[in-house]
């Protein structure tokens, strides 16, 4: 039996302890803040989308009871079918493709406003 007090801990042992008492990392932190800010783009793509597809469904539906050409409500009506799809896809994690349909619905839209 040894009375040193600064002896190293054989393998088994360090085993044991790492075990026992997970080490917290700096990785974690940084695995929490990705994580947290996936969400935020995922909730702000699938709201965006769900806004632009309201957007988009009421100036048809506006569009459709004036004296615009046929062609307007249409557009506002595919611009808002895009939206929800970019929604769809926020939702499901692919903000980046979620964002470009976004770009996109919004363009449909604006064309058809060109058209009245």
């Amino acid at each position: 039996m040894s009375g040193r007090t600064d002896s190293v801990a054989g393998p088994a042992e360090a085993e044991e302890a790492e075990r026992a008492e997970p080490a917290i990392r700096p990785e974690d932190d940084v695995d929490a803040e990705f994580h947290d800010e996936a969400r935020r783009a995922r909730w702000l793509a699938t709201g965006t989308g769900a806004l632009l597809t309201l957007a988009g469904v009421a100036a048809a539906l506006l569009r459709l009871t004036g004296p615009a050409p046929a062609l307007v409500p249409a557009a506002y009506a595919t611009g808002a079918a895009v939206c929800a799809a970019a929604a769809l896809l926020g939702a499901r994690g692919r903000t980046r493709r979620a964002l470009w349909l976004l770009i996109a619905g919004t363009m449909i839209m604006a064309l058809g406003d060109q058209f009245d």
